[in-house]
């Protein structure tokens, strides 16, 4: 009964205190091992169930060999006083009780093996079944402990990370910001010289029909005109001289 108490020494305790306490430093590998240790226990408690069952079984031939031996040496005794045997019957009598003796000696020790039989499968079995409870615990802590480690290497990359993407938009905003800088010095300037530079100049003389653009409309039209009176001229001239061979 030893290893019973062992076992129940090492499991006893509050399961969800301990389900929740694993997640702690080594807890959790000190956790399995004290499982592994129990279940070694509960297969020596197998094997001591084996053998008082062993027990047992031998003890039921034994019984059984005494009881033919007693049915025996009673008929012998039976057919001594027959023949008036009278001190040979007393003898098997008494080879009758030593037997009985030992029959019941080995009644009792049945009994008790029996008795150890029934009382060793229900430790075991309460022993499996707080062995399987606390392999559901150590499972759910080991896979809390993995959540929680992912969580804090995620926590941490996306610290590191988040710092990274924040610096560079960061970088990419002043990349924006230099470019319309440049767009709205391009745009001032176009702005300046239309108003103050040469451009502004031309602008302004050629609105008051001064300077080479101002007349380059108007001699362009007096050119096409004098195309025009040119090719007509030369057509009529060309009519004439067709009516004048007629």
């Amino acid at each position: 009964m030893a290893v019973f108490s062992k076992i129940l020494t090492m499991l006893r305790g509050n399961l969800r205190e301990i389900g929740q306490s694993v997640v702690d430093g080594n807890a959790t590998t000190i956790y399995e091992q004290e499982i592994v240790g129990a279940k070694n226990h509960v297969a020596v408690a197998r094997q001591d169930l084996t053998a008082v069952m062993a027990k047992e079984m031998q003890t039921g031939r034994e019984i059984e060999r005494l009881q033919e031996e007693i049915r025996k040496f009673e008929g012998l005794a039976m057919q001594a006083l027959q023949k008036n045997e009278a001190g040979l019957a007393e003898e098997v009598a008494a080879k009758v009780a030593d037997l009985e003796a030992a029959l019941t000696e080995q009644n009792a020790a049945r009994n008790e093996f029996a008795a150890h039989v029934v009382r060793l499968k229900e430790l075991i079995r309460n022993a499996e079944a707080t062995l399987r409870e606390h392999e559901r615990q150590l499972t759910m802590a080991k896979t809390t402990e993995s959540v929680y480690k992912a969580t804090a290497t995620i926590s941490q990359s996306m610290g590191s990370s988040g710092s990274r993407l924040m610096s560079a938009k960061e970088s990419l905003e002043r990349i924006k910001q230099r470019h319309q800088d440049m767009a709205d010095r391009m745009q001032a300037a176009e702005a300046l010289e239309g108003e103050f530079g040469s451009k502004a100049l031309e602008s302004k003389l050629a609105a008051a029909g001064i300077g080479d653009k101002a007349n380059r409309k108007a001699e362009v039209m007096a050119r096409l005109q004098a195309r025009m009176q040119t090719e007509s001229a030369r057509e009529g001239s060309a009519d004439i001289q067709a009516n004048a061979r007629e």
